[in-house]
């Protein structure tokens, strides 16, 4: 799970590398965060997206970046990747190992410059020196705070003294080729060289620079770890790479070359800072990608990436309970298997007429998935862990079993998500259940048709909100963030005074046009749509028109089965055989002096009250409730008028037996 958020306190404010001072080592609040949430941020994340940082005063920023602090707080949430997020609570169980990583990397500032930190960094110059300070301090920790050598291992580095560094950490950079893009014609005196944004086709694979290393040398990805989703593109793997060195000075000397020889270029679109960690004491793997994006309008756009994972699964006693419960879970889902193939022989076509047997196959389709991603997950985990953990002087590729464990979390979520809407097939028993089920039911022919109207009126607002304020207001920068911004603004949630400023004139006319045809008029025409099917619903339930419960039918034929296997009770295919051995009733009518008419119409009201009873009265699974069209209305009513007729001729017929017992 990624988990990346901001801590508000001084985290282990008594420990610390001996070479810094306390006001050194306690993380600063951030000043001018890009991408925060909220409209107060707009500031800062116009300004980080201009050339250099440029534009717009310090004292601006920092008013943006208190305003988005003061409402995130508010909220309770955090910063995750750029967006924002409730902090999990299965972090601070689990020690908080990436609270701490975060607090380290991203809020400790440079010494001497308060405002300068990874999550503030605008300029290559902020990022070398984040580089060379907070970064380089962070990852190197061979003594104790009173200068003693406590540690004499491979792998000396012990972040915070708990978290060991796993092999060495990796940069990478990623360009784009010159010429990418088209400088106009007007404009060539002035600038001859065109840097477009990155994509695959743009990127710049020949070497560049001194070409006597592999950082200066393109080299190709040897990975499997997916591509890199960011702010402005989806990254490949690949790039010039270099590893840091074990030794902190070395690694020093490295960026200082590094820096004096211009590694970083007018073509540079992105840095990746990857490492890995691990804990001990609560048995967690910490991957941690810190990314620089360079657009190509200038300036640097930070992200970051903390996966806190359990790549060692199966350690203590309740682990290993974990694990029986994984196997006795496949061996349920290949008795459930089993049971579906034997349905499906049974009922055939007739199997698929039920919604809840689709959400029985999907279930059944997600969960294989889960196993299948759990075995390819640990099967990866037993090939790679040792491969990694043994090239202590390499950089350990974790990010690619991080990725596999987010993926099978998500899976697991999925899954658990249909299990739970699963359980309104067996809470049928309760007539409010029932009641809600068979509404939905009945009128999702007039919700498909209301929805197709309200997403034609709600994109056109869309639409209109992304071309008006997209190039001023944050939330209508995109056409999907139009869509979630009236989403929002249908709960409540908005921002009038960014609209209103943006456009005055027009900003006021789509804000209250919208409100009243989409939340005064649409909403409660949806509305409309469910009342009035419930009151349907009811008032056939108050006439006794109501469905089978699903629970009952359940218990009731467990209950024969239990009869039947203890002889109680004979089977039904018994019955059925001795039905089926009672001969020909119609011939047996014939030869007890029946009229052939009778006959006749005998057989037809049975094929008419088979076909009637196997539409309307079946056992096998069908939905809770089906409406009747005119043309089976009719049919029923002339079945009634029929059953009306030979309970006359019945009665007829009792009736002159009556009286010849009464003669005699």
């Amino acid at each position: 799970m990624t988990t990346i958020f901001k801590p508000t306190a001084r985290l282990f404010p008594e420990v610390g590398p001996p070479h810094q001072t306390p006001a050194a080592r306690s993380p600063p609040r951030a000043k001018g965060l890009p991408g925060s949430c909220g409209a107060a941020a707009l500031t800062t994340c116009r300004v980080a997206s201009r050339p250099g940082g440029a534009g717009g005063s310090r004292r601006r920023q920092s008013r943006a970046a208190r305003a988005a602090r003061l409402a995130r707080k508010r909220r309770g949430l955090r910063r995750t990747n750029g967006r924002c997020s409730a902090g999990p609570p299965w972090l601070r169980r689990h020690g908080g190992t990436a609270a701490v990583m975060s607090s380290l990397f991203l809020d400790t500032s440079v010494p001497g410059e308060e405002r300068t930190n990874f999550k503030s960094i605008r300029s290559v110059t902020d990022f070398w020196k984040f580089m060379e300070g907070p970064l380089l301090e962070g990852l190197y920790w061979d003594s104790w705070y009173n200068n003693q050598q406590l540690y004499n291992l491979k792998n000396s580095s012990r972040i915070y003294y708990e978290n060991i560094l796993l092999g060495v950490p990796r940069v990478r950079q990623l360009k784009v080729r010159n010429n990418t893009c088209k400088v106009y014609s007007s404009f060539q005196s002035l600038m001859s060289e065109c840097y477009g944004k990155y994509t695959s086709a743009n990127e710049d694979l020949s070497n560049f620079g001194l070409q006597i290393n592999t950082e200066w040398r393109y080299s190709t990805s040897n990975t499997n770890s997916p591509w890199h989703w960011g702010f402005l593109g989806v990254y490949r793997n690949g790039g010039y790479i270099f590893t840091l060195s074990k030794s902190k000075s070395e690694t020093k000397n490295k960026f200082i070359d590094l820096r004096l020889n211009s590694w970083i270029t007018r073509g540079t679109r992105v840095i990746f800072i990857d490492f890995s960690l691990y804990n001990a004491n609560v048995n967690l793997f910490c991957i941690i990608r810190l990314v620089a994006e360079f657009p190509a309008t200038g300036g640097i756009l930070t992200s970051w990436q903390f996966y806190s994972v359990k790549l060692l699964r199966y350690v203590s006693y309740y682990d290993y309970f974990i694990a029986s419960c994984e196997i006795t879970f496949c061996i349920f889902l290949f008795v459930f298997t089993t049971q579906e193939v034997k349905k499906i022989k049974e009922f055939k076509s007739a199997y698929f007429k039920s919604i809840w047997n689709w959400l029985e196959l999907l279930l059944l389709l997600l969960c294989f998935v889960a196993v299948s991603f759990n075995t390819y997950y640990n099967v990866q985990i037993f090939l790679l862990l040792g491969q990694l953990l043994k090239s202590t002087e390499k950089y350990s590729d974790f990010y690619f079993l991080a990725c596999w464990h987010i993926y099978y979390n998500n899976m697991i979520a999925i899954t658990i998500f249909f299990a739970w809407i699963k359980i309104f097939k067996f809470i049928s028993f309760n007539k409010t259940m029932s009641q809600l089920s068979s509404t939905l039911s009945r009128c999702i022919k007039d919700i498909v048709g209301f929805a197709i109207m309200f997403f034609i009126i709600f994109f056109a607002y869309a639409q209109l909100g992304f071309l008006v304020f997209g190039s001023q207001v944050d939330d209508f920068s995109t056409f999907q963030n139009s869509i979630f911004a009236q989403f929002r603004i249908v709960l409540g949630d908005f921002n009038f005074a960014g609209i209103q400023q943006a456009n005055p004139i027009l900003g006021p006319i789509y804000f209250i046009t919208f409100i009243f045809f989409v939340f005064f008029v649409l909403l409660n025409m949806f509305l409309a749509i469910i009342n009035d099917t419930y009151s349907e619903v009811k008032a056939d339930y108050s006439i006794g028109r109501r469905p089978d419960f699903e629970l009952g039918k359940m218990i009731k034929q467990s209950y024969k089965n239990v009869l039947e296997k203890f002889r109680l009770k004979k089977a039904q295919k018994d019955e059925d055989k001795k039905t089926k051995g009672s001969g020909d009733l119609a011939e047996q009518a014939r030869r007890e002096g029946f009229d052939e008419n009778e006959i006749q119409k005998a057989e037809q009201m049975k094929k008419w009250k088979e076909r009637l009873e196997k539409k309307y009265y079946s056992m096998e699974i069908q939905d809770d409730y089906q409406p009747v069209t005119q043309e089976e209305f009719r049919e029923l009513f002339l079945y009634a008028v029929e059953l009306e007729k030979e309970l006359h001729y019945i009665n007829l017929k009792l009736n002159q037996v009556v009286r010849k017992v009464s003669a005699l």
